[in-house]
């Protein structure tokens, strides 16, 4: 009868050691469902949007208005606010969808891993990710205050991204990758600001599709979550 060696037993405490602190420090429960969730959410909301905006620009020029004196008088201001305020309820909508569903989806592997969703580590990685996110959004206000919005979504991507990059540190560590790649897009996106909502349907809804489903393979798929 074969007895597994010394060097093969420490081998396993060790990594043994090694999952306990993990478990401790980070929190591993994320799930790439929700991320494919948090995506399709995002596309289902660019699509509504674009159908807005195609729809106002269209019966501006339809009425002989000149778009680029959208929010300036007359009716084309009443329109342009009304537009405004649906395209905010409109995002606000989308991001209660994709938080539901990705806490859904986040408890359930949680669960299934017997570990908590809501601990110290939970905690710190909430904190961290609110900071940029909350300064990211009180910047997007001001902007929408003064009528700019041409920033709007560079502005949205980097900031996500900044606050994926600083929680990263207490989840997987995979999810730092997707904070880089929402920043560089931000970016881009500065200097093609007419095809914010096409950059703004990529970072959210694409990236965030492809994360999941390379986050589900690579942690879920052989544990049957």
């Amino acid at each position: 009868m074969d007895h597994p060696s010394p060097t093969n037993e420490s081998l396993e405490t060790l990594q043994d050691i090694r999952r306990m602190m993990e478990r401790s420090s980070r929190f591993i429960s994320l799930s790439g469902l929700s991320g494919v969730s948090a995506g399709i959410c995002a596309l289902i909301g660019a699509y509504i949007a674009h159908g807005w905006i195609i729809g106002y620009y269209g019966g501006i020029t339809v009425r002989g208005g000149d778009p680029g004196s959208v929010g300036r008088h007359g009716y084309m201001h009443d329109e342009a606010e009304g537009l405004k305020w649906k395209l905010i309820g409109l995002a606000i909508a989308v991001l209660a969808a994709a938080l539901l569903s990705s806490t859904f989806f986040t408890w359930r592997r949680a669960r299934k891993s017997n570990l908590p969703i809501w601990d110290v580590t939970s905690k710190k990685l909430f904190i961290n990710m609110l900071i940029p996110l909350i300064a990211g959004g009180f910047f997007v206000l001001g902007m929408l205050y003064h009528a700019d919005w041409d920033y709007v979504a560079p502005t949205c991507l980097v900031f996500y991204g900044l606050a994926l990059v600083n929680a990263s540190k207490y989840t997987l560590t995979d999810i730092r990758y997707l904070g880089f790649l929402e920043i560089i897009l931000g970016c881009v996106s500065m200097y093609y600001l007419h095809w914010g909502l096409y950059f703004w349907t990529i970072g959210f809804g694409v990236l965030h599709i492809i994360y999941g489903l390379i986050m589900w393979w690579k942690y879920e798929r052989g544990a049957g979550v």
